[in-house]
């Protein structure tokens, strides 16, 4: 395997990771609005995430910069063609980090409520737009000769892109109302785990259409052992979900995610972005990858920083491993006066 091959698998993974982990955390998001009944309830569900959400975002950090390091064409022609769905992505994360740090800041209530809406609505949208753009970039985008974006936005809201979006928005609810039933107790645990059912459903039907979607277009032996995968596991999450066990049910709502990103990925491969002007204006592994002694050089970086970053992050999901409810919320905290 060569080493763009390698970088190829290394970026897969890093993506994967970053669904799979700021998956839930934008569906607690959207279920601030859709789960909570009170301001309590929303401060529980803040706080299932308070201490790994910004963690959560250094696989997209890594993911970019990987990119950017190993496929330069493939980051410049992908920024450069969906520069507004990105640009629109990266203000919602910027306001949401804001959002959970300025929350509790100042006790009135419309202040509150304010920063709240905007939790909601800069979780909502991202979970939707990296689904309508992974669902552009294994479709297929115009790409010139020249391996330039020559299409506008109205060509990436096509049906199956747009449905990508639906996919990844339920699903990452899903994944979200599995974890919130996992770190919750009480009555806020029940309502987690109806809701999940109901969103679950709606994400398995979606997801089904789409993966077999893909599967017909682009898809081989490889990405269809991944579709099977991805289905049944989110058949037995919902299963998991209805016998009370959260454990079981979030760890194969992962592998849904996990399995759904790697079909994507196997779909994609050996092109990294492919034309739909001429197959043979598609960026692939070999034409948009760096030199080979930079992807070396990058190798042996990963190779040291990735289990220490592992670690840590492994660490933290350890230690902040127990379940909140409604009564570890303190009356000025549910007031808002702290944290």
């Amino acid at each position: 395997m060569e080493l763009h091959d390698v970088w190829f698998v290394l970026i897969a993974v890093l993506w994967i990771g970053y669904f799979f982990l700021e998956g839930f955390d934008f569906g607690v998001g959207v279920l601030t609005k859709l789960l909570a009944r009170d301001r309590t309830e929303k401060r529980v569900l803040i706080n299932t995430i308070g201490p790994v959400w910004d963690g959560n975002e250094v696989w997209l950090l890594s993911a970019a910069g990987a990119t950017f390091a190993s496929f330069p064409e493939w980051y410049a022609t992908l920024l450069s063609g969906f520069y507004l769905p990105m640009l629109i992505i990266l203000v919602c994360l910027i306001v949401r980090g804001v959002a959970f740090e300025y929350r509790a800041k100042r006790p009135e209530e419309h202040w509150q409520r304010n920063w709240e809406t905007a939790i909601f609505w800069a979780s909502l949208i991202p979970a939707f737009l990296w689904g309508v753009g992974f669902g552009n970039i294994v479709r297929g985008v115009k790409i010139d000769r020249n391996l330039e974006y020559v299409g506008n936005l109205w060509d990436l809201l096509n049906p199956y892109a747009l449905l990508g979006g639906l996919v990844t928005l339920t699903l990452f609810t899903f994944h979200g109302a599995v974890f919130t039933a996992l770190k919750t107790v009480g009555d806020i645990r029940t309502r987690a785990r109806t809701l999940a059912l109901r969103v679950g459903l709606v994400a398995a039907v979606l997801a089904l259409i789409f993966l077999l979607w893909t599967q017909v277009d682009s898809g081989d032996g490889k990405s269809l052992v991944a579709l099977i995968v991805a289905v049944a596991s989110l058949v037995v999450a919902l299963a998991a979900n209805q016998a009370g066990r959260e454990g079981w049910s979030f760890a194969l709502s992962g592998v849904t995610i996990v399995a759904a990103v790697a079909m994507l990925f196997l779909a994609l491969f050996p092109n990294v972005m492919p034309s739909s002007l001429n197959e043979d204006w598609s960026l692939t592994v070999t034409n948009a990858s760096s030199s080979p002694y930079t992807l070396k050089i990058m190798t042996w970086g990963a190779g040291i920083a990735m289990p220490i970053v592992l670690l840590y992050q492994g660490w933290t999901y350890w230690v902040f491993r127990k379940r909140i409810g409604t009564h570890h919320i303190a009356a000025d905290t549910a007031a808002g006066t702290a944290h």
